[in-house]
């Protein structure tokens, strides 16, 4: 009875993180986000707010001032609703590291006195990383585009970045694509017993790493394409005419949710200031 309970749960499982699975939730996270708070907020607000949650902690070592830059991105993080699979894996990733510094620690003579400086590291750590997913997860390629631009980025560079955007979902598509071209032609291991189901993981996992050379070669050439399209279009020539910067950059606009989002952040780092100076 355990055995079949154990059988169906390891099922339901894999079933939960198929491949479909994660290009819904990735896409989801990089796409499905534009109906939220954070989504509605200028881009260049979100730039200069990621700018400084991003790089000020990495220079601050007070704890009190830490966790409320932790709360507050934990916070703009719910209210950008990103994808259940990116906040596992951020979970997964920061805590895991840091416990296994405190473990190595422990183990090469140190004491309780490392939960402080553990403690910083990960809210460090968490804080910037939990900034990213909130402003990449609520801005579209376009949007981050115009706003990169507007602060005086190359054209290029920031078209750059927005084509990556683009390019996500036909590389997923594209990896799906390979992988069950491998599948079919290829001759999987059984795996009813316990040796079989190892091998079956060592099988998909040889399949995942084959597929990454034909994988690149046909996003390649999708890619060339896309740029002689461009090229036709006169890409170049609207990437250094002002003209169309400006009406590019017209339909950015500051609202009074904007001003609000800055002034609570302010606030709330303000508050977080005093209280550590308090302490």
């Amino acid at each position: 009875m355990m055995e079949k309970m154990m059988s169906k749960l390891s099922e339901n499982i894999l079933d939960k993180f198929s491949m479909d699975f994660l290009r819904n939730q990735v896409l989801k996270n990089a796409y499905g986000n534009d109906d939220t708070v954070i989504a509605a907020l200028d881009p260049r607000i979100l730039i200069a707010w990621y700018l400084f949650f991003g790089l000020v902690p990495w220079f601050v070592n007070d704890l009190p001032f830490l966790l409320g830059c932790f709360l507050l991105v934990m916070v703009t993080t719910l209210l950008a609703r990103v994808a259940g699979l990116v906040l596992f894996l951020f979970a997964l990733g920061v805590f895991s590291q840091t416990g296994y510094l405190f473990l190595v620690t422990l183990l090469f003579g140190g004491d309780a006195s490392a939960i402080s400086p553990m403690l910083i590291l990960t809210l460090k750590v968490a804080t910037i990383s939990l900034a990213s997913v909130t402003v990449f997860s609520g801005l579209d390629p376009d949007r981050l585009s115009n706003g990169l631009m507007w602060y005086g980025c190359p054209e290029r560079l920031s078209f750059s970045i927005s084509y990556a955007y683009r390019m996500l979902p036909m590389l997923m598509e594209e990896f799906q694509n390979v992988l069950l071209s491998y599948r079919l032609r290829g001759n999987p291991p059984a795996h009813d017993t316990l040796t079989g189901k190892v091998r079956y993981l060592i099988y998909q996992v040889k399949i995942i790493v084959e597929s990454f050379y034909p994988l690149m070669l046909n996003t390649a050439k999708r890619s060339r394409t896309t740029v002689e399209a461009l090229e036709l279009r006169g890409y170049r020539y609207a990437a250094v005419n002002k003209t169309v910067k400006k009406i590019k950059l017209s339909t950015l606009k500051i609202t009074d949710n904007d001003l609000l989002f800055l002034a609570i952040s302010a606030l709330w780092v303000a508050l977080s200031v005093l209280f550590s100076t308090l302490l």
